[in-house]
């Protein structure tokens, strides 16, 4: 009955990882740097509005202590392993009593964060604690009490949580531009979508994700990979901020999709006629009276497949070519088997990946039915494999001229990449950088 069961209920999409990135301390680091000036500026909303017990009581006078600046002095963030993240904050005040010196105060705030997932499937980063301690600088006893008395009317050590979560806001705004749709080709997207929360360790923050691939807004079910995949061990010397890394089954799930959306269905011309033709292949010669151009169409007969190996990255088509004649009714008398093997070239442009196809390294042609007779694989070569191994590249790389999306944060583009092929996945190590708009 059970296996029974498991035949009539329709098949679920596999939740296995084909890509993920581990964020080094070094990014951690970047990422706490250019969260100062918006940590200032939602602490100096805060801390220097008007009180509202004030604007309760109509009163027109000026607090008689007031928040005259405030400067974030400090903000880092580190992980705790296994647990979550830790932000320190450093805040420098100066607090104007009436007809007196500004006085100077710090802040810290000390709060620990975690990552969950939550129920639509995008990480948020949470507050588990917050500890914030409030000191007056001040050398001599009196003037601390006295400070101290003046500061506990002017700022409210427990709103400052509060404000902790508001810092949080904008992280996870980015963090749900993580699982944005993106477009491929004109009707192919992908997905990049979370498995489960990240794991927090001395490495780094790593996360593995699952792509899903839609073709006019349908998930495309692509093979199940047949080598699960895990986000490789690092170098701990690595200067990267992140280091993304990209499975061999990613790469062929994406030529899968595009050939699902019949994206290398192509049209190849070539410089034959059917009078030269004929030449060669005399029957030729008795399908047509006038000469007309020869055409080749070509599709793929099975999935193309990438292989990666250290240092190298290609990809294997499997293609039909149809030859014939005629134009708008264009009719076949010749099909051929192409067995195509291209090398790609891997690039990083702001958050694409650049995939183009460098050269042909094999290509072998044999005949798979024929109108005109038995053609032999040598005079196919001759005839074909030249326009072959010329228009298909050029097609493979006009599918993908836009790139493809790599994971990323909408805020931020990547610098300093470097792409590394190895036996079953590419590396990106990346530094981050802030967009200027943000900045």
């Amino acid at each position: 009955m059970g296996a029974l069961l498991a035949l009539l209920d329709p098949v679920q999409p596999t939740r296995a990882p084909d890509c993920g990135g581990i964020l080094t301390p070094l990014g951690l680091s970047y990422l706490a740097e250019v969260s100062k000036p918006h940590a200032e500026v939602v602490l100096r909303q805060d801390l220097m509005a008007q009180r509202a017990s004030d604007l309760f009581l109509g009163s027109m006078e000026p607090s008689r202590n007031r928040i005259t600046s405030v400067k974030v002095a400090d903000l880092w963030l580190s992980v705790i392993p296994e647990a979550g993240l830790r932000l320190g904050i450093e805040v420098e005040l100066r607090i104007a009593p009436l007809h007196a010196v500004p006085m100077p105060v710090r802040i810290s705030i000390r709060a620990d964060l975690h990552v969950d997932m939550g129920p639509d499937g995008n990480l948020q980063l949470l507050t588990s604690a917050c500890r914030p301690t409030v000191q007056a600088q001040s050398t001599r006893e009196a003037e601390s009490k006295s400070s101290r008395s003046i500061l506990d009317k002017v700022v409210d050590v427990d709103k400052l949580c509060l404000d902790v979560s508001k810092l949080l806001l904008f992280p996870n705004e980015q963090l749900m531009s993580l699982t944005a749709l993106f477009p491929v080709t004109p009707n192919c997207q992908l997905q990049y979508l979370p498995l489960a929360a990240p794991v927090f360790s001395k490495q780094g923050i790593t996360l593995s994700l699952q792509t899903t691939f839609q073709v006019a807004g349908a998930v495309v079910p692509v093979p199940v990979s047949p080598v699960p995949f895990s986000m490789p061990e690092l170098a701990s010397t690595s200067t990267s901020h992140l280091i993304l890394a990209l499975s061999e089954h990613f790469y062929t799930s994406l030529y899968f999709t595009l050939e699902r959306a019949g994206a290398f269905n192509m049209t190849i011309p070539s410089m034959l006629t059917t009078a030269t033709l004929a030449q060669k292949i005399t029957q030729v010669g008795s399908l047509y009276h006038e000469d007309l151009p020869i055409t080749l169409s070509a599709a793929l007969r099975s999935s193309p497949r990438v292989v990666l190996e250290e240092g190298r990255a290609a990809l294997k088509l499997f293609l039909t070519v149809h030859i014939g004649a005629g134009s708008p009714d264009f009719q076949s008398f010749l099909s051929v088997s192409a067995d195509v093997t291209a090398g790609l070239q891997l690039s990083v442009s702001d958050t694409r990946m650049m995939i183009s196809t460098a050269v042909i390294e094999d290509a072998e042609l044999s005949l798979a039915a024929s109108n005109v007779g038995l053609v032999r694989a040598a005079l196919l070569e001759e005839l074909f494999l030249a326009p072959v191994c010329q228009q298909v590249p050029a097609w493979m790389d006009d599918v993908l001229r836009e790139g493809v999306h790599l994971p990323h944060l909408s805020h931020f583009t990547y610098t300093d990449v470097n792409v590394v092929v190895h036996k079953d996945y590419v590396l990106v190590p990346c530094k981050l950088k802030l967009r200027s708009t943000m900045a």
